[in-house]
């Protein structure tokens, strides 16, 4: 028998798990399974604390943060960290692997902490200001201008070192192109 909340529910999940898989595709960088895990996860909890997600002044700040703690959460796994397999996977060849911008970024995204990642998804992905994101992410606002500073300028760094190595520069991957999605402005 489906009672009231399970119709409020429901009705939330159609309307906004689309954005959720999007926003934790960026959060893991690209991996799209561990990205529908961590829905999941965040689904989960709302359900189970759908009457304080109701109550809360802003429900889809309310539901990110909770997202950003279950990347959190997932990364602070033991099992996460070994993984043992009988066989090496084959290396891609530069000849038959193609590496698009789109995979560069996702690369340079993984090789950032979870908590920066975040920090610079909510500033530049959701648009939020540093205010809202230190919120979300509970911390300060200092803590956010200078988690996004450090990643941006991590970011910058590999996206010109990998355009560097190749003989012609990628399209979209030099700083100055970079820069409209990810400002290099000072925050």
């Amino acid at each position: 028998m489906k009672t009231v909340r399970d119709e409020q529910f429901r009705s939330y999940v159609l309307d906004r798990r689309v954005e959720l898989v999007r926003t934790a595709t960026l959060l893991t960088a690209g991996d799209r399974h561990l990205a529908e895990d961590l829905v999941q996860s965040t689904l989960t909890q709302l359900y189970l604390a759908w009457p304080a997600f109701q109550r809360a002044r802003n429900p889809n700040a309310y539901a990110r943060r909770a997202l950003v703690n279950a990347l959190v959460d997932e990364k602070r796994r033991p099992w996460r960290r070994e993984h043992s397999t009988p066989d090496l996977p084959e290396p891609v060849s530069p000849e038959t692997g193609s590496s698009t911008a789109a995979d560069q970024l996702n690369q340079a995204l993984r090789e950032l902490p979870p908590r920066m990642r975040a920090a610079l998804v909510l500033r530049y992905f959701h648009d939020l200001s540093v205010a809202d994101t230190a919120e979300a992410l509970g911390c300060t606002q200092g803590t956010v201008k200078s988690q996004t500073a450090r990643a941006l300028d991590r970011l910058r760094l590999v996206l010109d070192c990998t355009a560097d190595d190749q003989d012609a520069p990628a399209p979209g991957l030099r700083p100055t192109s970079f820069s409209p999605v990810l400002p290099a402005t000072n925050l």
